[in-house]
């Protein structure tokens, strides 16, 4: 395709595992391919540094959370050093932030979240809502365009002490205006915690210079760490010395190593930290960031807009059976687009069959997720003729 042959990316398909050059992946939204680079790396990195170094390693283990944080947030989250750093899961990031800003803002009890946000963000929020004298307060998004500013403005009052809302919807691709959300919460008295899963490595995002607050990710996705990969954490410099968050830990306090009797929440970032940083996981981590920076953000989100037109191009043509469900507007979309059908969980499970891997997401959806690094223009177009064939027909 003339495409794949003027994309100046093109190369970086080489830098993947790609076991099955017959199968076409277009699931990056999930889990993005593995880089020859990791296998690598983790092969010397047990060999050399646990079987060789052993425990003389913690010498340059033990801040490694800290420094791919500061790679991560100065080349692709837009955060000077000393404000990211990898630890736990998305899950306990979120838990860990809204309780830390919930505590800030005394006299304020409300959270609020929307009600297509991802499942995990809206079941934090639950459990802390259920455990405490905290009031989840839910917004209605669009299950197509996602967040309306407008309704989010009016759920905001003085009693609201977090919001916690996804930069990239997970269903629809929706993307918000970071700046925009930020100012709204803020000028309402409120932190903002931003989920950054769906949008880092493919969409640039500024999170200093947004002025945001709170922000937290996984890097499974785009980022390709790998399956289970260690999460991250954002917390603005300013605010890193008012928040405290509830698992007090010793790779959090101040004097790690002089094990004293009292918890002292280390200064700086350190201080969000639990217990010991998974480091052959963090190692796995740090190649699929590399790639990215190496390439560029900007030339990647410009390939990934590449891409997902070209889904939705092709998919207006001949897949009149699919309905878009994703805005259709490629300035307020991440990297995936989705389209509705009753019947997409069986068209997914056919496409399998047909060595075209997408996701099916409830209800009702199909999600077309390419990574613009390792996906060509032709498998978007191979793709979608095998979806047209199955589908040929139906309404």
């Amino acid at each position: 395709m003339r495409w794949d042959e003027q994309d100046p990316l093109a190369a970086f398909r080489d830098r993947f595992i790609i076991a099955d050059p017959d199968l076409i992946y277009l699931d990056d939204s999930s889990l993005a391919r593995p880089l020859k680079a990791t296998r690598d790396l983790l092969g010397r990195m047990i060999e050399d540094e646990w079987a060789g170094g052993l425990v003389r390693s913690w010498s340059h283990w033990i801040d490694l959370a800290q420094r791919l944080g500061d790679r991560l947030g100065s080349e692709l989250l837009g955060a000077e050093t000393g404000q990211v750093v990898f630890c736990d899961s998305t899950t306990v990031n979120l838990y860990k932030l809204s309780m830390a800003a919930l505590t800030a803002r005394p006299g304020r009890h409300v959270i609020v979240t929307d009600d297509a946000n991802f499942a995990t963000d809206r079941y934090v929020a639950q459990g802390i809502a259920a455990r405490s004298d905290a009031e989840l307060r839910l917004v209605h998004a669009h299950p197509d365009t996602g967040v309306d500013l407008r309704t989010l403005a009016a759920a905001l009052d003085g009693d609201v002490a977090v919001v916690s809302l996804s930069l990239v919807g997970y269903r629809s691709g929706a993307l918000l205006d970071m700046a925009a959300v930020n100012e709204l919460v803020q000028g309402a008295g409120a932190y903002m915690i931003w989920d950054l899963s769906h949008a880092a490595g493919v969409v640039p995002i500024e999170l200093d210079a947004s002025g945001a607050d709170l922000a937290v990710g996984c890097t499974y996705k785009y980022l390709g760490g790998g399956p289970g990969a260690p999460a991250y954490l954002y917390v603005r410099r300013e605010l890193q010395e008012a928040l405290r968050q509830p698992i007090w830990g010793w790779f959090g306090q101040r004097g790690q190593f002089t094990m004293g009797p009292e918890y002292d929440p280390a200064p700086g970032i350190e201080r969000f930290l639990c217990g010991c940083p998974p480091i052959i996981s963090l190692t796995a981590a740090q190649p699929g960031i590399e790639v990215l920076c190496e390439a560029g953000i900007e030339a990647v989100r410009a390939k990934s807009l590449r891409l997902t037109e070209l889904v939705r191009e092709l998919a207006a043509e001949r897949l009149p059976a699919l309905r878009p469900a994703s805005p259709l507007d490629p300035a307020r979309r991440g990297a995936h687009v989705t389209f509705e059908h009753p019947g997409a969980r069986r068209i997914v499970a056919e496409l399998a069959d047909r060595q075209v891997i997408v996701d099916h997401l409830e209800p009702g959806r199909i999600r077309f997720g390419p990574g613009p690094l390792a996906t060509r223009f032709a498998d978007v177009w191979d793709a979608v003729d095998r979806v047209h064939t199955l589908t040929k027909g139906l309404r």
